[in-house]
């Protein structure tokens, strides 16, 4: 009687933990979407204010004078630098040396002739095709609400065509670009069209009197016709991982119904329960330095082989992974460099 009522008490605790945490939830996206707004009028304002202060820089006697205070004040901008420091620390002397190193160290890559023997034969094996079962079709629904979802705002690729096109289209034609999509799932092709990414160079703010390579941030602009194919691949891998329970439940980012706060919430549970028991608490913080960029396309494919990915999913993230193209241009100069991680 007594375990019974035990274990009565214990689940309503559960229960009530479960709802608790479910009522945090909430709560902290009432916030979000209020800070939101907040925000969003802000800037809406600060629009309004500045446009209003440029209508009354002109006079009606003369509507052009405040059009040449504001390119008198341009031309007293510091020039753009074009200049680098290189690992050597000797700076570069034109504008394409510039390019090129920034190129190479926004771009890391793998030298095959460096692998150890793991990795020759990690290397290997991802090039193997799987002997698991095909999934099946990408629907016209799925097709349909991976287009619909992609930001208006969003840059587009070196192609130039933005997400409104495809919006329209897959709305009159969704078979058709359904059946583009289930093309390239059954042959496992990603055309190379659709893995040329634009970088463009992001000036970090506490950098900005650094000479060296590494004070800009990489934004990669990839065409939208690939960006469509890539979220439905990893939609179709996400539901292989979760469903067979693959994903580590310590995982914060990158997960549905996850974020930061969520793993803040644990570390604040953890050092309540361990200053309760008089315990001593020592935190350690990584940063890896260009983890995204250097991540190994091997290693990745290995992954999926262990988890028993679909084969036709694991072949056509394989091309995903071959020709990837970084493409750095500027008014008079292209340079492109084919990528072997990130």
């Amino acid at each position: 009687m007594d375990t019974k009522r035990y274990n009565l008490e214990e689940k309503g605790k559960s229960t009530a933990t479960e709802i608790s945490t479910d009522d945090h939830r909430d709560h902290r996206t009432e916030q979000y979407l209020a800070l939101k707004a907040e925000y969003n009028a802000a800037i809406r304002k600060e629009r309004y204010t500045s446009w209003k202060e440029y209508c009354t820089m002109n006079s009606i006697t003369n509507l052009w004078s405040g059009k040449y205070r504001i390119l008198a004040d341009r031309d007293k901008r510091v020039t753009p630098q074009t200049t680098l420091k290189q690992k050597d620390g000797t700076i570069t002397t034109n504008l394409h040396e510039t390019i090129q190193h920034m190129l190479q160290v926004l771009t890391p890559e793998h030298n095959q002739e460096d692998d150890t023997e793991l990795q020759k034969n990690i290397r290997a094996l991802a090039q193997e095709d799987t002997d698991t079962n095909d999934d099946k079709e990408f629907t016209v629904q799925e097709v349909k609400n991976v287009v619909l979802s992609m930001g208006k705002n969003k840059a587009p690729g070196e192609d130039g065509i933005r997400s409104e096109v495809f919006k329209s289209v897959v709305e009159i034609l969704p078979r058709y670009m359904t059946a583009i999509y289930n093309g390239c799932l059954h042959k496992g092709t990603f055309t190379q069209r659709w893995k040329k990414a634009l970088v463009i160079p992001i000036t970090k703010p506490v950098k900005t009197e650094s000479e060296e390579a590494t004070k800009f941030r990489p934004i990669s602009l990839l065409d939208t016709g690939g960006k469509v194919l890539e979220k439905l691949l990893v939609n179709r891998i996400n539901i292989h991982l979760y469903s067979r329970g693959h994903m580590n439940e310590n995982q914060f980012g990158f997960r549905p119904q996850k974020s930061t706060i969520d793993a803040a919430m644990v570390d604040k549970e953890f050092v309540q329960h361990s200053l309760a028991a008089g315990d001593v608490i020592a935190l350690v913080s990584l940063d890896v330095q260009g983890a995204f960029d250097a991540a190994w396309c091997p290693a990745i494919l290995k992954k999926m082989r262990d988890c028993g990915n679909p084969k036709n999913v694991y072949k056509l993230t394989k091309k995903y992974f071959t020709e990837l193209t970084a493409i750095l241009a500027t008014n008079s100069i292209r340079m492109a460099k084919e990528l072997s991680t990130g």
